[in-house]
């Protein structure tokens, strides 16, 4: 009888993520037979169960690096990565961020620990409707894909998760160690497409706030008081 492991790889998912109905259909046969064969790669640490019904093969067995943003996907379909995790992974903030945050459009905070990727949090943000991929990309990691926000709407996920109230750049600079040339590399594009998406006043008052500060301080660089 051919290991999970080498159906698995021959079914080429040895890079991916997969459920139970992908391994359902790789392994075939009855249910006995196929639980038998989990249980044995989950004891021998060949396969790794991210969670319930939710799996991915060990890091020996695989080519590829899964990407905790990948995992984070899988974890919670329909979630995107941002908050701190996101600003991290575009470079605007310079510190290293061992959880991956997420928003997701549930109503209540989702934490899940896995014993071999690491800490997953997930957290909701109340927006309009139709507005809760705005500002997020599409982006590749090796074979999988995941959603992450873009810096502005990471940063304004985080304003309003934290209920923050605009008092200048120095929460930005500051607190959270952003550069000024991170911020005035923001364009009037960036802003105007966050501004049909939250539902909270004061989040919205912290983004025409902040955009004026990034006009304002672009427009004492360059002698002139607009942007594209």
């Amino acid at each position: 009888m051919k290991s999970l492991v080498e159906q698995v790889t021959k079914a080429n998912l040895a890079g991916r993520i997969f459920n139970e109905r992908q391994l359902a259909e790789v392994l075939g046969g009855g249910d006995a037979r196929r639980y038998g064969l989990v249980n044995r790669a989950l004891k021998d640490g060949s396969l790794i169960r991210l969670k319930r019904g939710t799996y991915l093969l060990d890091k020996q067995y695989r080519s590829d690096t899964v990407h905790p943003f990948a995992v984070a996907q899988a974890l919670q379909p329909g979630s995107y990565v941002s908050l701190e995790s996101a600003l991290s992974f575009h470079g605007w903030i310079p510190e290293a961020v061992y959880t991956t945050a997420s928003i997701s459009p549930g109503r209540k905070t989702i934490i899940q620990e896995t014993s071999s990727m690491g800490r997953f949090t997930f957290h909701p943000v109340a927006t309009h409707d139709y507005q809760f991929l705005t500002s997020v990309e599409r982006i590749k990691f090796g074979k999988l894909t995941a959603f992450v926000a873009t810096p502005l709407r990471a940063l304004m996920d985080l304003v309003a998760l934290r209920k923050e109230q605009w008092s200048g750049t120095d929460w930005l600079t500051t607190g959270m160690r952003i550069e000024e040339s991170q911020l005035l590399s923001l364009g009037r594009k960036d802003f105007v497409a966050l501004k049909p998406v939250y539902k909270h006043k004061a989040v919205n008052e912290f983004l025409h706030k902040l955009e004026h500060e990034v006009l304002s301080m672009r427009g004492a660089r360059n002698g002139r008081g607009s942007c594209d």
